[in-house]
């Protein structure tokens, strides 16, 4: 799913244009006991619930693409009876009306969801029904001919209010604040199917995760099943490590600008599309061609690139680079620079010895001190 199919599903969670038809839940404490569980018609609820519901729906969808946000695929062997697809299919099929196979998701996800505190499962059934666009991308609400029947689950932790006091207007006084156990915004979730090309996808799904460096790997496996990818941070390490093993020792100053540089002229060229920009190893062997890389260490690349990401998966663009940022650093000294501005740091050698030169001009600054930029003489 790219960013605008994200928001058109997201759209959905508003009083005009809800299409949400089931609500059901479980809470769960500490000790992955079975607390509460209830089911309702969405719509029946009175409307101060039904907006903040919206809002921990909203949620589930928000974040980065490819951080927060990842499309994962189901291996064949899950589609197949008894696979984790096959069981999400049957639950969505039943609109959340069969409280045999309601149970059977709570306990796979109790069981999975090594958390260790009280939260709260979150299950909403939806039928969205898909306006059809004109060629002016305008929607035409009375051209649909598909609806999108889907899943949306939200696992929120339920965490005891602070101790306080208030001010208790009935009588007057400050008293000891009154503690509830507050529904917190998810840490994770997912929609089933995903929304590709604005209709549906039984083989992939979208997974939500408030921390993109704690992937609830075991849940994942064991509740979704999907092919899971590699986190922001393990894409951005795997790149460099790329890098660093296809160029060796010319890995130097000037490769990595010049890389910097590439990346950063790739993303502008896609910075209209709604999906972000994906390198594959296509895409990331042109790369390092374009920065000098020797052809035999590019034939090397492709091994590895196959066993560390894979044959079909891909970097994104916003993982492994930082477009505002342009950082040089040693073991004693930070230098950032502004990302356009990098040809102002060049290395230069000076009686046997390497050193970064920088170019400054008459604005420098010390500790908030202006400076002047050339040493005063001294007598």
């Amino acid at each position: 799913m790219n960013k605008k199919e994200i928001s058109e599903i997201k759209r959905q969670f508003t009083g005009e244009r809800c299409a949400i038809t089931r609500i059901t839940g479980c809470y769960v404490d500490g000790n992955k006991e079975k607390k509460l569980i209830f089911k309702e018609a969405f719509l029946s609820l009175p409307e101060e619930e039904i907006f903040k519901y919206f809002e921990l729906f909203k949620k589930t969808l928000s974040g980065t693409l490819g951080k927060n946000l990842l499309n994962m695929e189901f291996p064949l062997s899950q589609e197949l009876e008894g696979g984790t697809q096959d069981f999400l299919l049957k639950l969505k099929e039943t609109k959340l009306k069969n409280d045999a196979m309601l149970e059977l998701f709570y306990d796979r996800v109790i069981a999975s969801y090594d958390y260790g505190e009280n939260y709260l499962i979150l299950l909403i059934h939806g039928a969205y029904d898909i306006p059809g666009r004109a060629s002016d991308n305008l929607e035409m609400e009375d051209a649909s001919t598909d609806v999108y029947d889907y899943l949306l689950c939200s696992i929120c932790p339920v965490k005891l209010s602070k101790a306080g006091l208030c001010y208790d207007a009935e009588h007057n006084a400050i008293t000891d604040r009154i503690r509830d156990w507050i529904v917190e915004m998810p840490s994770l979730g997912f929609l089933f199917p995903a929304f590709n090309d604005r209709n549906t996808d039984l083989h992939s799904l979208l997974y939500y995760t408030r921390n993109p460096e704690q992937l609830d790997v075991h849940l994942m496996d064991e509740v979704l099943g999907c092919t899971i990818p590699l986190t922001a941070k393990d894409q951005k390490e795997t790149f460099n490590a790329i890098v660093e093993e296809t160029f060796g020792s010319d890995c130097d100053f000037e490769t990595v600008r010049s890389l910097h540089e590439h990346l950063t002229e790739m993303v502008e060229e896609k910075k209209e599309d709604p999906a972000p920009l994906a390198l594959d190893k296509t895409e990331v062997k042109k790369l390092l061609s374009q920065c000098g890389a020797d052809t035999e260490k590019l034939t090397e690349f492709e091994e590895k690139f196959d066993g560390s990401v894979g044959e079909k998966n891909a970097f994104l663009a916003s993982n492994v680079t930082n477009l505002r940022k342009f950082e040089v650093k040693t073991p004693d000294v930070v230098i950032q620079v502004n990302p356009e501005r990098a040809d102002l740091v060049e290395t230069r050698e000076i009686d046997g010895r390497t050193y970064l030169m920088i170019e400054v001009n008459d604005s420098v600054e010390v500790n908030g001190i202006s400076v002047h930029p050339l040493k005063r003489s001294r007598d």
